[in-house]
């Protein structure tokens, strides 16, 4: 894997991670940009209003997000909960993630279980047209 694809990959896993806290922090109770921000840099996730404002608008495009606007302050905010699809959502990605700990977290880097080799390639062999199969 070049250097790139590896960046674009944990990029990826990263914003999969920061949905899935945004979906979390908002069924637990109403969540505004700047807050959520603040929150996930507690968690090492330095993200701009750039990134984290088109997903809480992806998210609410695709139905999992609801919002609402109050003024505060004199200006406005938007407030964003999860919807119950967001809430049925948000409960498989639960189960997802505790498989996906429990075997990779508690698995030993560069350790195989005992016997283990890695899945040799297989190789197709394509029958030239109108030859005849083997038998």
């Amino acid at each position: 894997m070049s250097p790139l694809a590896g960046k674009q990959l944990l990029r990826d896993v990263h914003l999969a991670f920061i949905r899935i806290h945004i979906l979390h922090h908002a069924a637990e109770e109403r969540i505004f940009g700047v807050e959520m921000m603040e929150e996930l840099k507690r968690h090492g996730y330095d993200i701009g209003p750039g990134t984290l404002y088109p997903l809480l608008h992806s998210l609410e495009d695709g139905g999992v997000l609801s919002s609402t606007q109050q003024v505060v302050e004199g200006k406005g905010r938007r407030y964003y909960r999860t919807t119950r699809v967001g809430d049925a959502l948000l409960r498989e990605l639960r189960g997802k993630l505790r498989e996906l700990v429990g075997e990779v977290v508690t698995a030993k880097v560069g350790m195989r279980k005992a016997g283990a080799t890695r899945a040799p390639v297989a190789t197709v062999r394509r029958a030239r047209p109108g030859a005849r199969a083997r038998g």
